[in-house]
């Protein structure tokens, strides 16, 4: 783990990676101490009972970039069949997937609207067994004339504005706390987590 401290006027940025494992409580102390943060996690993090409800209230959001990144190992890092390479200079680098940039620092890209260009219907966004939501598989369907719940893909998440969406919470584990609802089955079939999100029927003023 790398930590800077960067300064801005008066305050401190801090920016880091800290290991995934701890990244809940990591998160926790940056958050009780107020501290203004640029660190890098995994996308799946969103879901986590201890970091979606900090989505709801705005206290973080996810930054510019995300996907794919290669990160510098060290000379004793066992080598593997993928997501592996050795540079020409002999370092050692490991690829990681779904990597993304959490903070609390404000961007344009977070006040940008989605273009919405699909049309409801109940044939094309169908139901969950087990919730009053519809289905999107890809955040690029999301219909411009419905105002319901809706079902996404965590990847929504790259792109949400909260002038333009509100998260209502996730269809995960179903386990007991206020935002994990229950699984997300359709047709009988378990999908992986779905954000829950509500269009906003007045968007906030730019």
């Amino acid at each position: 783990m790398y930590l800077y401290c960067l300064p801005l006027g008066d305050h401190i940025i801090v920016c880091t990676n800290p290991p995934f494992s701890l990244f809940r409580d990591y998160m926790a102390q940056l958050i009780k101490y107020d501290k203004n943060f640029l660190i890098i996690g995994n996308l799946n993090a969103v879901k986590y009972k201890e970091i979606l409800p900090l989505f709801l209230t705005d206290k973080v959001w996810l930054g510019y970039n995300s996907g794919h990144y290669w990160f510098k190992v060290p000379d004793s890092y066992e080598v593997k069949k993928t997501d592996f390479k050795v540079d020409e200079a002999g370092q050692k680098w490991r690829r990681m997937g779904n990597i993304c940039w959490y903070t609390n620092l404000d961007t344009e890209k977070r006040h940008e609207d989605m273009t919405l260009f699909r049309n409801y219907s109940p044939k094309a966004y169908p139901k969950y067994d087990n919730y009053d939501a519809i289905e999107v598989p890809k955040t690029a369907d999301i219909p411009c004339d419905y105002y319901g719940v809706i079902g996404v893909p965590i990847t929504f998440m790259t792109k949400y504005n909260p002038d333009q969406f509100e998260i209502v919470g996730v269809l995960n584990s179903g386990s007991a706390n206020e935002y994990d609802f229950a699984k997300a089955i359709l047709n009988g079939k378990q999908l992986y987590a779905r954000i829950l999100i509500r269009r906003r029927k007045v968007e906030k003023q730019k």
